[in-house]
């Protein structure tokens, strides 16, 4: 939990730095952003699995 805050925290700090110095955002749009979290965390999950079905 205090990961998640810290990130959220961090995500915060940087995107009001950044709107500060009129740069743009360094993040993907909101849908292929989230998709591509989504990925991330399926494929791990996926890695995981094949893992344990091979008895590794």
């Amino acid at each position: 939990m205090k990961a998640t805050v810290f990130a959220l925290f961090t995500g915060l700090l940087v995107g009001l730095i950044f709107s500060f110095l009129k740069l743009p955002l360094p993040a993907p749009n909101v849908l292929p952003g989230i998709a591509g979290i989504v990925g991330i965390y399926l494929g791990g999950q996926l890695f995981m699995y094949i893992m344990k079905l091979l008895g590794m």
